[in-house]
């Protein structure tokens, strides 16, 4: 190459540069509060040149030059580092700074070590490489600070614990997010609670809280360690001392933040003065002797207004009188997971007598561990940075999982304003799921409401799908096929059958693959169902009976298979199973395939579709608390799922079951892990549920079974006798049933139901008669079945002992007419093959 033509290649090479640095549009998360920029205008260098070096935090400094070129020849500009200085009180906060990037110099002022870091990041962001080792950086200045001072997570989660690697990661993702807080209070942890909470950690784990302590330093997150005594402390001279104690020895392993806290507790350790002295004998006997120990953070037990006494000089109203100023008191909502609203935390700092430190029960799952929850983080008023202190999320027992909403909490609690929940979820889904970011929110997009639950919380989902199935299903109901709604819900569904492939092999993100795998795999059956149910209903449209029935027993194997998942993987304690699509998707396919069972029947019969269900198990109780609690049906077993929190129940409240027509109750297991329930509480037993009868019941610290129930027993409970309310954990509550008198095999295959079949083993023969209230003359017997290829079936239809010509194969869709016979009364069926036979139906017509 000759030397003009170098020089034209550089000439361009750095126009591209410059031009791509010009044009490129700026991306900076969470979003700053002000940005001005010098259109069109960017530096474009190989080095940057650390001015006052000795300056910066070591951390800081270390993930500056890791990140870009400081010490290179080339073309440079000056980073300069200096103190934020303003009369502006938002600029003074922790994290606060201004990044200034000008021709030949980039000024950062920073309000602490922490707001350093937060600009280096920015400057990160902005810095683009370019070819043969340039960067460029738009000509920019940046003011910016939190509107929330203390942002981040509480692991106080029930369930399993996160393990110290997943500890470890979450903390460097705090510190890339700019989130700051990180309170450590897993319920599991013994030395956290009850029974150990006044004893040291063995080594080893105080090993681990040392690493997370330095971790967090590292970051510039505040490593909050808490402590939960409320179980069982006595409030003696010794406990106070005993938690300042450990406090002490977390403070010996690097820890410079702490909690204290009393939720989900009864008894004495419930008691408002108590708690204030203690937490004040706490804050002035350590707090305010320790260096570089931060303010106090509580967890009330009244920590939601459902919960909260609102009678004037109660619970709040005495921490709010009481406490130090300086201590900060954690807040959930007007329930124990709900929406944080302006007006919610105005009512509760009028009575803590300060803004209250926000504990948002989002995504936490531990109420409903079948389900994830992976989608905006939404329902978080955008005005609300006046009257909090602090906002933390509880996240789900996933740590990889969680990013997804934690993702948008730092967005949030930086910058409320600016915050767009949709917006934030998608970039979520694409900064964690690199290598298939589409087919990861299609997948967020479909899991991320809890179903029915106890706390009545529900999240938005399949948005853009539900009005479509909505206006497919009014008219399929009407008997039309809206042709442009089913295209696009096949489209859907073809497209979550792909999805679970697509995240497995370009996701590139491993851990939060093996987190989600079990929902993965009901994910993709669920498009295989979806698709699958769509072909049967557009059969059905055309009356074409025997196609229709074979793509509905394709579906029901599906369905079959989805059910299987369920039950076999996340088989937790609490609410196991594999939920997705719960909300739209999977309740239209069983809507869909429902109305198409009672339809064929209706249609092959002649007469109205029944339903084939004998009858249902529910709850029955009057206290609200439990009103969607949900209920974990087995085969033979009925239980409610177990609630995290106290239930409280008022005089005359009660808990208990009423069983179907098709069950009757055998024995009782309950524990509500309270003591002397007997003395205000009895359990009682019905057949029919106007008469009771009190059942005598042995217990040992609330727990106990009954197993002399009464014969046909149907209704059970366990109520409030006395004058007062009472609380106590639900922590199990389980019924043993069998199969009522009512029920035979044979009434499966005449009782107008799909749903129910009779399973013919080889070699074995049934004869059925006619139902007596079919039609009075039967020409032709439709048998909806299910077998294999040669797997033989004998059919003959009788009146007064002579045959019919019959039918010998092994078709799942059998029409026999009974030409030759006056109304048939019988029909006998043998299976002459090798596997069972399943016998769904026989209409006599």
């Amino acid at each position: 190459m000759n030397r003009f033509g170098w020089i034209l290649s550089l000439t361009f090479a750095s126009f591209s540069v410059l031009a791509s640095a010009q044009s490129r549009e700026v991306k900076l998360k969470p979003l700053p509060q002000e940005m001005k920029m010098a259109a069109g205008k960017a530096i474009t260098v190989r080095n940057f040149e650390l001015v006052n070096e000795s300056d910066f935090d070591l951390d800081v400094l270390r993930e500056l030059k890791e990140s870009l070129p400081t010490s290179q020849g080339g073309r440079s500009v000056q980073v300069v580092l200096k103190p934020l200085k303003s009369g502006d009180a938002r600029l003074k906060r922790s994290g606060a700074y201004r990044l200034n990037v000008g021709a030949d110099r980039i000024t950062i002022e920073a309000a602490d070590v922490r707001a350093q870091k937060y600009a280096v990041q920015a400057l990160k962001q902005l810095a683009v490489s370019e070819d043969e080792g340039w960067f460029s950086v738009p000509h920019i200045v940046l003011t910016d600070y939190p509107d929330v001072e203390f942002r981040g997570v509480v692991e106080g989660f029930y369930g399993e614990p996160w393990t110290h690697a997943d500890r470890l990661d979450q903390i460097r993702f705090y510190g890339d997010n700019k989130l700051n807080t990180y309170i450590y209070a897993p319920k599991d942890d013994p030395y956290h609670s009850s029974p150990h909470w006044r004893d040291r950690y063995p080594q080893d784990e105080a090993n681990n809280i040392r690493e997370l302590a330095a971790e967090a330093a590292k970051n510039k997150v505040d490593f909050v360690w808490a402590i939960h005594p409320g179980k069982d402390i006595d409030w003696s001279t010794n406990d106070y001392n005993a938690i300042v104690s450990k406090f002490e020895a977390m403070y010996d392993l690097g820890v410079r933040s702490f909690a204290i806290f009393f939720d989900d507790i009864s008894g004495v350790g419930a008691d408002p003065e108590k708690q204030a002295d203690l937490l004040n004998y706490v804050h002035k006997q350590f707090v305010t002797k320790k260096e570089g120990v931060t303010p106090l953070i509580m967890c009330p037990t009244e920590y939601n207004k459902s919960w909260a006494n609102k009678e004037p000089n109660s619970y709040l109203d005495i921490l709010g009188k009481k406490l130090n100023k300086s201590i900060r008191i954690m807040w959930t909502g007007d329930k124990v997971v709900d929406d944080i609203t302006v007006e919610g935390l105005e009512w509760v700092n009028n009575r803590i007598k300060r803004n209250a430190y926000v504990w948002w029960n989002f995504p936490v799952c531990d109420y409903v561990r079948d389900h994830l929850l992976m989608g905006p983080a939404y329902g978080i008023d955008p005005q609300a940075d006046k009257v909090m202190s602090g906002f933390v999320s509880n996240p789900m027992d996933k740590p990889e999982a969680s990013k997804v909403a934690l993702y948008g909490v730092s967005q949030y609690a930086w910058n409320m304003s600016k915050y767009d929940p949709k917006r934030s979820w998608r970039e979520a889904c694409a900064v964690l799921m690199p290598g298939a970011p589409y087919a990861f929110e299609l997948f967020c997009e479909h899991n991320s409401d809890p179903g029915n639950n106890g706390h009545e919380y529900r999240r938005e989902e399949s948005e853009k799908i539900a009005p479509v199935i909505r206006q497919f299903m009014e008219g399929y109901a009407k008997g039309e096929f809206k042709t442009q709604q089913a295209l696009e819900i096949i489209a859907l569904f073809n497209q979550i059958k792909a999805a679970p492939a697509e995240i497995r092999s370009n996701g590139g993100n491993a851990a939060m693959i093996e987190e989600i795998d079990p929902w993965l795999t009901q994910f993709e059956l669920l498009g295989q169902t979806g698709y699958q149910v769509m072909q049967l209903a557009k059969y059905w449209q055309f009356k074409k009976t025997e196609s229709a029935w074979d793509l509905y027993l394709k579906t029901d194997s599906l369905l079959k298979e989805m059910n299987n998942i369920d039950n076999t993987l996340n088989q937790n304690p609490y609410q196991p199973g594999v939920k997705v699509g719960s909300k739209v998707l999977y309740p239209f396919i069983n809507q869909l395939f429902d109305y198409i069972s009672g339809s064929m029947i209706a249609h092959t019969a002649g007469v109205e579709a029944q339903s084939g269900a004998i009858g249902g198990n529910v709850r029955y109780t009057n206290i609200v608390q439990l009103g969607a609690q949900p209920l974990i049906n087995d085969k033979n077993t009925i239980a409610y799922s177990p609630a995290m929190e106290m239930v409280r129940i008022a005089p005359n409240d009660f808990i208990g079951f009423a069983l179907g027509k098709d069950k009757v109750g055998q024995k009782l297991l309950f524990n509500f892990k309270i003591d002397g329930i007997s003395n205000w509480g009895q359990f009682e037993s019905s057949t029919d549920g106007e008469t009771w009868t009190r059942l005598t019941v042995m217990d040992e610290n609330g727990r106990g079974m009954i197993d002399n129930l009464l014969p046909n027993t149907r209704f059970i409970r366990f109520i409030n006798k006395s004058k007062y309310a009472e609380a106590v954990f639900l922590s199990e509550f389980k019924i043993f049933t069998e199969v009522g008198e009512n029920t035979e095999a044979v009434e499966a295959i005449n009782d107008n139901d799909l749903k129910s079949y009779l399973l013919l083993e080889p070699g074995k023969t049934i004869t059925v008669q006619k139902p007596k209230d079919s039609k009075p003359v039967a020409t032709v017997l439709t048998l909806f079945v299910e077998t294999v290829p040669d797997n033989n079936l004998n059919i003959r239809a009788t009146k007064s002992k002579v045959n019919s010509g019959g039918y010998e194969g092994w078709k799942n869709f059998v029409e026999l007419s009974t030409k030759g016979l006056d109304n048939p009364d019988f029909i006998t069926i043998k299976c002459a093959g090798k596997q069972p036979i399943k016998l769904y139906e026989i209409v006599w017509k």
